[in-house]
C-alpha cells in the first residue's frame, strides 16, 4: 500500500517563489473524510488520487496519470469551485518543499507541505515557514473546496 506522511505550514508573508512554478486545477468527487477521490490537471498532465483517511500526519494516497482529456472532462464532474493554485518546488537536501499559491476563491492563502518518508524524519525549517497546519482540517484541498479561504 501506498503511505503518504505530510506535513502542512502556513508560509510567512515575504516569500517570494523562484521560477514560474506549476499552474493546478482540482477538483473532488469524493471529499468524504474515510476517503477523498481528487482529479488533477497539472501543466499537460492529468491525475487521478484516492485517499484514505488520516491518522496524524499519514494516510494510504494511490495516485495515476490518465490522459489528460479525461482528466479535464471529469474536473466538470466535481463540485465547485474547483481548486486553482500555483505550485513551487524548493528543494531541501533529499527532501522538497511544495508551495502552493492558492488563486480563485482561495486567493491570498500560501501553504508549504513537505513529503516524508517516515513521521519522525528531521527537516530543516526555512525561515520563510509559518505555524503548522497539519493537524487543521480547514487547510486540507478537499476542505478548502467546501469552504474556500476567502469565506473564513
Amino acid at each position: 500500500m501506498s503511505q503518504e506522511i505530510e506535513r502542512k505550514f502556513l508560509v510567512r508573508a515575504g516569500w517570494q517563489p523562484e521560477g514560474t512554478g506549476s499552474r493546478i486545477a482540482q477538483g473532488y468527487l469524493s471529499a468524504v473524510p474515510e476517503r477523498t477521490v481528487r482529479v488533477r490537471v497539472r501543466g499537460e498532465r492529468g491525475y487521478l488520487t484516492v485517499k484514505g483517511k488520516n491518522n496524524g500526519i499519514s494516510r494510504a494516497e494511490f495516485e495515476y496519470e490518465v490522459p489528460l482529456a479525461d482528466a479535464e472532462a471529469m474536473l466538470a464532474l466535481c463540485e465547485q469551485p474547483l481548486i486553482e493554485k500555483t505550485r513551487y518546488r524548493v528543494p531541501a537536501g533529499e527532501l522538497c518543499w511544495e508551495i502552493d499559491v492558492f488563486a480563485g476563491a482561495n486567493a491570498g492563502l500560501v501553504v508549504a507541505e513537505i513529503e516524508l518518508p517516515t513521521p519522525d524524519t528531521p527537516f530543516a525549517r526555512p525561515d520563510w515557514l509559518g505555524a503548522e497546519v497539519s493537524d487543521d482540517p480547514r487547510y486540507y484541498n478537499s476542505s478548502l473546496q467546501q469552504h474556500p479561504f476567502s469565506v473564513w
